[in-house]
């Protein structure tokens, strides 16, 4: 049958979207958060309510547009047994379960965040503009990294690599142990270094700073360099996650959107606590590992789609089972 939203047909559809994202980021940076401050937890707790009732909102609206659209559309209802309201009632839950799997690999980039900015010794008052400018470096690659998997995705054979790929991560993420973060074996950062020297300490919130007829880098350009270098690696992962969701590139790219455009408001709430979900590691393995199963297994096994509810049943139960478990079994600090 094709995709549901052609992109020849709904080009106007990214690009209103796209602009919705552009002006709702106009006024996070330049209105709510023009002045750099600390993010309390109160402001986190509002912000990643808004988010994800912006992303819920988002998600009733694409399942009425879409019960609409579908029955609206000679391509579609010219084929035998197509029920528009079921299709946009699938389109729905894949948008909802997208966005979950999205949101709950974003837990994964918070750890390495705090990492991150606890290594480089950045002040609460400046980890919002990094974040911030990082995400809009995460969009764009997210776009890219969402065009080439759509393309490649329509060779079958790709399906069964991006699902092995996939097992075998959530596999090597159950067994592999945590790494610090070693800025200075970091290619991009070695790269960065060698066109400009590194401040030895935060210079407000500036990113450059010319000192002495010479350009030098603050440690906030660090904290970009290595933030926009997690989220590709984890990009890697989660791209070909929800392409195991849902074949709809549209829904793949407006799920990955609202769930990056809360990630700062989640890591302000969650960068004090997330030590205390150290099971969820091993719940967002088991994700990897079913979503791969369900590219080079699953799908086939039910006539070439694994029904869309049981999915999402599956995936919110591995995670919120992590979460309830690390928190019944705190991890054990070592003595002394």
């Amino acid at each position: 049958m094709g995709t549901l939203f052609p992109f020849s047909e709904y080009w106007w559809f990214y690009l209103a979207f796209t602009g919705f994202v552009l002006v709702l980021l106009a006024l996070d940076l330049g209105v709510f958060h023009r002045k750099a401050h600390a993010v309390t937890n109160k402001e986190a707790v509002t912000w990643s309510i808004i988010w994800i009732a912006l992303a819920l909102a988002f998600n009733f609206f694409i399942y009425k547009y879409s019960a609409f659209a579908f029955a609206e559309n000679p391509r579609l209802m010219a084929i035998p047994g197509f029920d528009a309201e079921q299709a946009a009632r699938a389109v729905g839950l894949e948008f909802l379960t997208g966005f979950i799997v999205e949101k709950s690999l974003a837990v994964d980039n918070i750890f390495v965040f705090v990492l991150i900015f606890n290594y480089l010794a950045i002040p609460l008052a400046y980890q919002h503009r990094v974040l911030f400018y990082g995400i809009i470096g995460a969009l764009i690659f997210r776009a890219i990294f969402i065009a080439m998997g759509s393309v490649l995705l329509e060779y079958h054979i790709v399906v069964y690599i991006f699902g092995a790929f996939l097992i075998l991560t959530g596999i090597k993420m159950m067994f592999t142990p945590d790494k610090g973060i070693e800025p200075d074996k970091n290619p991009l950062v070695r790269l960065l270094r060698r066109f400009f020297p590194i401040t030895p300490t935060v210079e407000g919130e500036k990113f450059f700073l010319k000192k002495d007829l010479r350009w030098y880098a603050t440690p906030l350009m660090v904290a970009l360099v290595l933030v926009e270098f997690s989220d590709i690696i984890f990009a890697v992962d989660s791209v070909p996650a929800i392409f195991a969701i849902t074949k709809e590139p549209l829904i793949v790219f407006t799920s990955n959107v609202f769930a990056i455009l809360g990630l700062r408001a989640l890591y302000f709430l969650l960068a004090n606590i997330v030590n205390r979900f150290h099971l969820l590691k091993f719940g967002l393995a088991l994700v990897l590992i079913f979503v791969g199963l369900k590219m080079v297994w699953l799908n086939n096994a039910f006539d070439g789609k694994f029904p869309i509810s049981w999915s999402l049943g599956i995936i919110v139960g591995i995670i919120a089972i992590s979460v309830i478990l690390s928190w019944k079994f705190p991890k054990k600090e070592p003595a002394g």
